[in-house]
C-alpha cells in the first residue's frame, strides 16, 4: 500500500499494523503526517475547543532508590541533598494551588523506601478532607511498585488502599520507552515493561482512569518508539482505561546520561504518529513543558486536542534543564492565536465553563 493510501486510511480511523506504523513514521513527510493527524483529530472533535486543566505537580521527595541515568532530580538514600516534605508542607502547596484555581493535584516524587503506605494514606486523607474540590491524580507506577515491595503486598492491594484514602487517578509517569533493551540502559532498577502495564491494568480495573506517557529521545530507536505505542494500544484495547497519551522528549543537560536534545520537528512527528497509531485513545495532549510554548501551539495542528496543564509547580523536568513556564493567560492566548477556543476541564475531561478567565 502506498504512503498516501496508508495516511488516508489512518486519517479516517483505520488501524495501522506495526510495520505500517514504522513505515509512516520513518518515510512520510512531516507535512503529510501532520495533515493526516490533524484530520483525525478534527473528525474526533469537530469543534474549535481545545481543553486544558489547572493543575500543579508537587515533588514531595527527591530520595529515590531507582537511580535512573536520565534523571537530574533524584538523590540516593542518605544523600545530603535529599529531602522529604512534611504533610504540612505538602498541604501548604496544595492550598496555594487550590487558591490559584487548581482542580488537579499531582503529588509525585522519587521511590523513597523510608515512606510506608500509612504515610501516603494520612496525606491523601488530609487532602481529601481539607480540599474536597481537588482531584488527586498522583504517584507513578514506580512509586506504587516501590510501596508494594516495602509493604510486602501486591500492587493491586496498594492501589486499593490508596484509592480508599482519596487517590482518584494514576498518571502515566515512569513509562519512558516500554522496551526492555532501552530500560536496561537508562533505568535498570526500574519496573520492567510488563509490570508497568500490569499496574496500569490493575488501576484501570479498579475504576481509576490513567494517562499514558512516552519519554523519547534518549537511546531508543525509531522502531522502538512504535513498539511503545503498540503495547499502549494493546492494553487500551483490553481495558479502555487510558484517558490520554502524552509524549514528551528527554531533557539531557544536567543528567548522568547526557546526550542531545530532540528537535521540535522530532516532537511534531512523534505527536502525529501517536494520533494515527493510537486509534483507541480519546485524547492526545501537548506537553509544552519540554519543547516550549510555541511548540505546544504547533502541536494543535499535529493531532493534539488538549494543551495539558498549567503545571504551577514542578521540579523534575526543571532540574534536567527545562526552563519553560506558563500562566493560564499565556496558555489561553496560545490556543486563541492558533484559531481555537480554550476550555477548562477537570482530570476526567469534564468541561468546566464556570472556570473561564474573566473576560474570556
Amino acid at each position: 500500500m502506498s504512503l498516501a493510501n496508508l495516511l488516508d486510511r489512518a486519517a479516517n480511523g483505520g488501524r495501522l499494523t506495526f510495520e505500517e506504523g514504522v513505515l509512516l513514521y520513518t518515510q512520510a513527510s512531516l507535512h503529510d503526517l501532520g495533515a493526516a493527524a490533524h484530520q483525525r483529530r478534527m473528525s474526533l472533535y469537530p469543534t474549535t475547543d481545545v481543553t486544558y486543566v489547572i493543575d500543579t505537580t508537587i515533588n514531595y521527595t527527591n530520595v529515590c532508590n531507582v537511580h535512573c541515568s536520565f534523571c537530574a532530580f533524584f538523590r540516593p538514600e542518605k544523600h545530603g541533598e535529599g529531602y522529604t516534605m512534611s504533610h504540612d508542607e505538602v498541604l501548604g502547596r496544595v492550598k496555594w494551588a487550590a487558591d490559584q484555581g487548581a482542580t488537579q493535584i499531582m503529588i509525585q516524587g522519587g521511590v523513597n523506601p523510608e515512606l510506608r503506605i500509612e504515610w501516603f494514606e494520612r496525606l491523601f486523607e488530609r487532602v481529601r478532607s481539607e480540599f474536597p474540590n481537588v482531584d488527586l491524580h498522583s504517584l507513578s507506577v514506580s512509586e506504587i511498585n516501590g510501596l508494594a515491595k516495602v509493604e510486602g503486598r501486591s500492587p493491586r492491594e496498594v492501589l486499593e488502599r490508596l484509592r480508599g484514602a482519596g487517590l482518584k487517578s494514576l498518571p502515566g509517569a515512569g513509562a519512558e520507552i516500554l522496551v526492555e533493551r532501552v530500560r536496561k540502559r537508562i533505568s535498570a532498577r526500574k519496573i520492567v515493561p510488563d509490570e508497568w502495564l500490569g499496574i496500569m491494568r490493575d488501576a484501570q480495573l479498579l475504576g481509576m482512569p490513567t494517562t499514558a506517557t512516552m519519554m523519547f529521545g534518549s537511546i531508543e530507536t525509531l522502531e522502538e518508539r512504535i513498539e511503545h505505542l503498540e503495547v499502549m494500544r494493546a492494553l487500551q484495547d483490553e481495558t479502555g482505561g487510558f484517558t490520554a497519551f502524552i509524549p514528551w522528549y528527554y531533557v539531557p543537560f544536567n543528567t548522568p546520561l547526557r546526550g542531545k536534545e530532540s528537535t521540535g520537528l522530532d516532537y511534531l512527528r512523534v505527536l502525529a504518529i501517536s494520533r494515527l497509531y493510537l486509534d483507541n485513545f480519546p485524547h492526545l495532549q501537548a506537553s509544552w513543558l519540554t519543547p516550549g510554548l510555541k511548540m505546544g501551539q504547533l502541536a494543535l495542528f499535529y493531532g493534539c486536542d488538549d494543551m495539558g496543564g498549567t503545571i504551577l509547580e514542578e521540579r523534575v523536568v526543571t532540574l534536567a534543564g527545562s526552563t519553560n513556564v506558563a500562566t493560564r493567560k499565556q496558555l489561553e492566548e496560545l490556543v486563541i492565536g492558533a484559531g481555537f477556543r480554550p476550555v477548562v476541564r477537570d482530570t476526567y475531561w469534564n468541561l468546566r465553563p464556570e472556570m473561564a478567565l474573566a473576560g474570556a
